[in-house]
């Protein structure tokens, strides 16, 4: 059965077009990976996403990063903000399984490059995180590097939402997070362009939750007396493609 979309539901939210998927990969060359783990207290996983399709070590691209009110234990950011390009591919996880997550990646990069560490620099690996302690085991560090080489040798351009890969213990709102992209299409006089976006979501308290200008989560938030209130605590790991 084909997973339901917001769009699916009768909420449009903006006045640009999307692309073909609605997905991050609109954006030509981009696909993602998800690898889900899914056992008793286990509950976490893996999100990769390749920028293009190319040596992403040998065709590096212009890349930034920018922090609201985070503090995150991302790997990576460091060396994009400094030199300005991205190398590697993004894998996305949960917080305690970042150290695995980057040596798998840096594995996978040497694969793919002999001249990494010998006629050149090294490789910088990206790995950005959420703590899904609330849902998952996190301590168990269930997480393995094959868990992401696997997430990163099977990306596609169709983007399974929701509860998979990093996005399955993740709490959003006082409810299910996850992952979730869209895209939107810029008609310029000099060209269409794509703007492609993948969320990784895991912030918020249900009150505070608005759908397309609509406080939905008050609402919700008020019929459910029994409700035990969560502290706004948290974060959202946003990757954007052009």
């Amino acid at each position: 059965m084909k997973q339901k979309r917001l769009r699916d539901y009768g909420v449009t939210i903006g006045k640009l077009e999307t692309g073909a998927y609605n997905a991050i990969t609109d954006v030509k060359g981009v696909t993602v990976g998800h690898v889900t783990i899914s056992e008793g207290e286990q509950q976490t996983g893996v999100t990769a996403i390749l920028p293009h399709q190319g040596n992403i070590f040998r065709e590096k691209l212009i890349a930034s990063s920018h922090v609201i009110n985070g503090f995150g234990k991302t790997i990576g950011t460091i060396q994009i903000n400094e030199l300005g390009t991205l190398e590697s591919p993004i894998v996305l996880t949960n917080t305690l399984s970042i150290g695995t997550a980057a040596d798998a990646v840096i594995d996978y990069m040497l694969e793919q490059n002999e001249e990494i560490g010998r006629t050149t620099g090294t490789v910088n690996p990206v790995v950005c995180e959420c703590n899904d302690m609330i849902l998952n085991d996190i301590r168990s560090k269930t997480v393995t590097k094959k868990h992401v080489l696997k997430a990163l040798e099977t990306t596609s351009e169709t983007v399974e939402e929701g509860s998979v890969g990093a996005g399955r213990g993740m709490v959003c709102y006082s409810l299910k997070g996850g992952i979730g992209t869209s895209s939107r299409q810029i008609q310029l006089t000099h060209g269409l362009y794509t703007i492609g976006v993948l969320t990784l979501t895991n912030f918020g308290s249900l009150p505070d939750l608005t759908i397309n200008g609509q406080p939905v989560g008050s609402q919700l938030y008020n019929s459910m007396h029994s409700l035990e209130e969560i502290p706004d605590k948290g974060s959202v790991n946003r990757y954007s493609c052009y």
